[in-house]
């Protein structure tokens, strides 16, 4: 057919333009015409294209389920407790008794400060005391005696006044006695520095032999690491949300660590601030979980998922199944006729292997979740079953 069709052209542009040249040869014209006139009179073949073939594709229905509702975050994870170790009492370091970052429990000991002056002090209150105690034992005898002596006369009253006195001064001296033997004890058991809570101990800044003094030499950090904050910035507008799910019970988070798809963590909203920052639109807010396995330090990157509810009848497509143009998002559907047809789409979040899809699609439409790349809108398709299962 296309040989014949070359064919005629070329004779008859030879016949039409090459008119001038062949109008001295007519022999040459006349052969022209017969040759045409031959091409002509040939029947021409029927030979129409072929039909294109339908392309197999494995084809989804479309999923309708609720599906949870989430608010994402960058947030920052936060020590609820942290403190800067210092001594109490003067002295000379004399050892650090757990290595640096070290796991501690609440009156652990960590350092340990010269204690021998300490403990003399405490020996000298100690005797003072027991000089006391003699004395005012003394004192009482003597008003014992007096006091008789004073019923027959024999005693005035202005010495059994000085005996009676004498006894309550004792007294009192003894009192004192005891406050300095509660204070040497207090500053010898300051010579050992203890964990004030559980956590992890930081790097040492004193080295043994270091001259420390009450609110000198920063002696190492300690903070605590579980439970811990994750604090994140929700704007006005999901404040709202936010607390609407909090009336309504507990507000989850799951925290993930950058580079990790699941979440590592899971934890509860604690706090929401009672002012929204004029210049950002943002609110501060935190979550607590109890990082059993004090995998999370303070001040680390993480992402918060905070779960506000449910949203009832979400229509789910395969992700697979996504297209993305110029125009935005697209699925492919079968459409009548097993022809291929083309969806723009707004999607949701994600759940696994599938994405919800807000709109674009319906609940009856058949998914084109393979060969996408090899197949256009208008094609004609033949959908695969769907497998058992998927």
């Amino acid at each position: 057919m296309r040989i014949w069709k070359i064919a005629t052209a070329i004779v008859v542009v030879a016949a039409a333009g090459g008119g001038y040249y062949l109008k001295d040869k007519p022999h040459l014209l006349a052969a022209g015409q017969e040759l045409l006139a031959g091409v002509l009179s040939k029947p021409a073949s029927a030979n129409p294209a072929p039909a294109m073939q339908a392309m197999p594709v494995p084809v989804a229905s479309v999923v309708k389920k609720s599906i949870p509702l989430f608010l994402n975050y960058p947030a920052r994870t936060e020590s609820i407790r942290s403190i800067a170790l210092q001594a109490k009492v003067s002295g000379y370091m004399l050892d650090q008794a757990v290595p640096d970052g070290t796991d501690v429990k609440q009156g652990d000991i960590l350092y340990r400060i010269d204690a021998r002056d300490y403990q003399a002090a405490l020996a000298q209150v100690k005797a003072q005391a027991e000089r006391d105690t003699a004395a005012l034992e003394y004192a009482k005898t003597s008003l014992t005696r007096g006091n008789d002596l004073s019923k027959t006369g024999f005693l005035s009253k202005d010495l059994f006044d000085q005996r009676t006195s004498a006894v309550k001064q004792g007294e009192a001296t003894l009192l004192a006695d005891k406050a300095a033997i509660q204070a040497a004890e207090l500053n010898l058991a300051y010579t050992e520095i203890k964990a004030p809570f559980d956590g992890r101990l930081g790097r040492n800044q004193a080295a043994a032999g270091t001259l420390v003094s009450p609110g000198g030499t920063v002696l190492n950090t300690l903070v605590q690491l579980s439970p811990i904050y994750v604090t994140f910035t929700p704007t006005e507008a999901e404040l709202t949300q936010i607390l609407k799910a909090k009336a309504a019970g507990k507000v989850l988070a799951d925290i993930i660590v950058p580079g990790q798809n699941e979440a590592s963590h899971q934890g509860e909203l604690t706090f929401l601030d009672n002012v929204v920052d004029r210049a950002t639109g943002t609110i501060t807010a935190r979550a607590t979980t109890a990082n059993a396995d004090r995998s999370l330090l303070p001040g680390q990157y993480v992402n918060l998922r905070l779960s506000i509810g449910e949203r009832p009848d979400t229509l789910l497509v395969p992700q697979a199944a996504l297209g993305s143009s110029q125009l935005g998002k697209y699925v492919y559907v079968v459409g009548e006729g097993n022809k291929v047809e083309m969806r723009l789409v707004e999607l949701g979040p994600a759940q696994g292997p599938l994405i919800a899809v807000t709109k674009g699609v319906k609940e009856t439409d058949q998914i084109i979740a393979g060969n996408i790349q090899k197949i256009f809108p208008g094609m004609p398709v033949q959908p695969l079953p769907q497998k058992a299962g998927a």
